[in-house]
Protein backbone atom coordinates (compact mmCIF):
# COMPACT_ATOMS: atom_id res chain seq x y z
CA UNK A 1 0.00 0.00 0.00
CA UNK A 2 1.39 3.25 -0.97
CA UNK A 3 1.46 6.12 1.57
CA UNK A 4 -0.35 8.90 1.15
CA UNK A 5 1.68 12.44 -0.43
CA UNK A 6 1.33 15.60 1.35
CA UNK A 7 0.51 18.83 -0.87
CA UNK A 8 4.53 19.71 -1.36
CA UNK A 9 4.97 15.77 -2.29
CA UNK A 10 2.12 15.66 -4.90
CA UNK A 11 2.99 18.68 -6.54
CA UNK A 12 6.77 18.02 -6.71
CA UNK A 13 5.74 14.15 -8.02
CA UNK A 14 3.80 15.55 -10.78
CA UNK A 15 6.31 18.03 -11.58
CA UNK A 16 8.29 14.70 -12.31
CA UNK A 17 6.26 13.27 -14.05
CA UNK A 18 5.72 16.06 -16.44
CA UNK A 19 9.27 16.03 -17.15
CA UNK A 20 9.05 12.63 -17.91
CA UNK A 21 6.22 12.22 -20.18
CA UNK A 22 7.70 15.25 -21.83
CA UNK A 23 11.07 13.56 -22.25
CA UNK A 24 9.30 11.15 -24.95
CA UNK A 25 11.60 8.18 -23.75
CA UNK A 26 9.37 5.99 -22.18
CA UNK A 27 7.62 2.90 -23.38
CA UNK A 28 3.89 4.12 -24.32
CA UNK A 29 2.54 1.73 -21.43
CA UNK A 30 4.97 2.97 -18.87
CA UNK A 31 3.88 6.55 -20.04
CA UNK A 32 -0.33 6.07 -19.30
CA UNK A 33 0.72 3.95 -15.93
CA UNK A 34 2.32 7.30 -15.39
CA UNK A 35 0.01 9.99 -17.08
CA UNK A 36 -2.68 7.95 -14.87
CA UNK A 37 -0.75 8.50 -11.37
CA UNK A 38 -0.63 12.43 -13.02
CA UNK A 39 -4.38 12.87 -13.39
CA UNK A 40 -4.91 11.22 -9.59
CA UNK A 41 -2.19 13.23 -7.95
CA UNK A 42 -3.94 16.34 -9.64
CA UNK A 43 -7.15 15.60 -8.65
CA UNK A 44 -6.02 14.86 -4.82
CA UNK A 45 -4.33 18.28 -5.23
CA UNK A 46 -7.56 20.12 -6.34
CA UNK A 47 -9.08 18.69 -3.12
CA UNK A 48 -6.15 19.55 -0.50
CA UNK A 49 -6.75 23.31 -2.00
CA UNK A 50 -10.00 23.31 -1.79
CA UNK A 51 -10.49 22.15 1.93
CA UNK A 52 -7.81 24.65 2.39
CA UNK A 53 -9.91 27.29 0.96
CA UNK A 54 -13.07 26.05 2.84
CA UNK A 55 -11.08 26.31 5.93
CA UNK A 56 -9.64 29.82 4.99
CA UNK A 57 -13.15 31.41 4.57
CA UNK A 58 -14.59 29.22 7.64
CA UNK A 59 -12.15 31.06 9.49
CA UNK A 60 -12.45 34.55 7.50
CA UNK A 61 -15.88 34.31 8.83
CA UNK A 62 -15.63 33.60 12.16
CA UNK A 63 -12.73 36.39 12.89
CA UNK A 64 -15.35 38.75 10.50
CA UNK A 65 -17.93 37.67 12.63
CA UNK A 66 -16.20 38.40 15.75
CA UNK A 67 -14.87 41.95 14.83
CA UNK A 68 -18.66 43.30 13.74
CA UNK A 69 -19.62 41.63 17.59
CA UNK A 70 -17.47 43.91 18.95
CA UNK A 71 -18.01 46.78 16.83
CA UNK A 72 -21.89 46.02 17.90
CA UNK A 73 -20.59 46.79 21.74
CA UNK A 74 -18.80 49.83 21.13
Amino acid sequence: MKKKLNYEQSVSRLEEIVELLENGELPLEESMKIFEEGTKLSAECYSMLSKAEQKITQISDIENETINEEDSYE
